[in-house]
């Protein structure tokens, strides 16, 4: 029973954003409410399987800078242009402990630009080089936050020493 009033809350906030889209507004306004409502429902059952994978997931994680908020699920990213505060869904998911990575602070835009990807499927890269390379989520973290990033949801506190 401990879980449910997060189910009760993140339901409440999909449907929410979901009612909010100016599209489903419209849809409402000339009547088309059965069509409002349907669309209304994919929306948030998308978003409940985006929440799913990002709980389960092992690189999944959520980061934001200047240009936007990315939620990173393997080979799928939801993105918006707006910071974290005002996308209700990747603040479900750090709320349900997706790690965070908040590139906002870094100032040297050079180096963030030169760091590797996130593997996408949990594997590790052999070769740490070249264009295309890639780390683990915990490897990437140390770097970006040498560089002034702030970490929510560490997962490196996890790792047994």
């Amino acid at each position: 029973m401990k879980g449910l009033p997060m189910q009760t809350s993140v339901l409440r906030v999909l449907r929410t954003t979901a009612a909010s889209w100016w599209r489903h507004g419209e849809l409402r306004r000339t009547g088309q409410t059965a069509l409002a409502r349907h669309l209304e429902r994919e929306v948030v059952l998308r978003d409940l399987g985006y929440l799913r994978l990002a709980g389960t997931l092992p690189n999944a994680h959520v980061i934001c800078g200047e240009g936007g908020t990315f939620i990173h699920l393997g080979w799928t990213t939801v993105s918006t242009l707006a910071p974290i505060e005002r996308f209700p869904l990747a603040s479900l998911a750090v709320a349900r402990g997706t790690p965070f990575i908040d590139i906002r602070l870094v100032t040297d835009v050079i180096a963030f630009a030169n760091l590797p990807r996130v593997t996408r499927d949990g594997s590790v890269d052999p070769d740490h080089s070249g264009p295309g390379r890639s780390v683990s989520l915990t490897s990437y973290i140390d770097m970006v936050e040498k560089l002034g990033a702030s970490i929510t949801n560490d997962p490196r506190l996890c790792r047994s020493t």
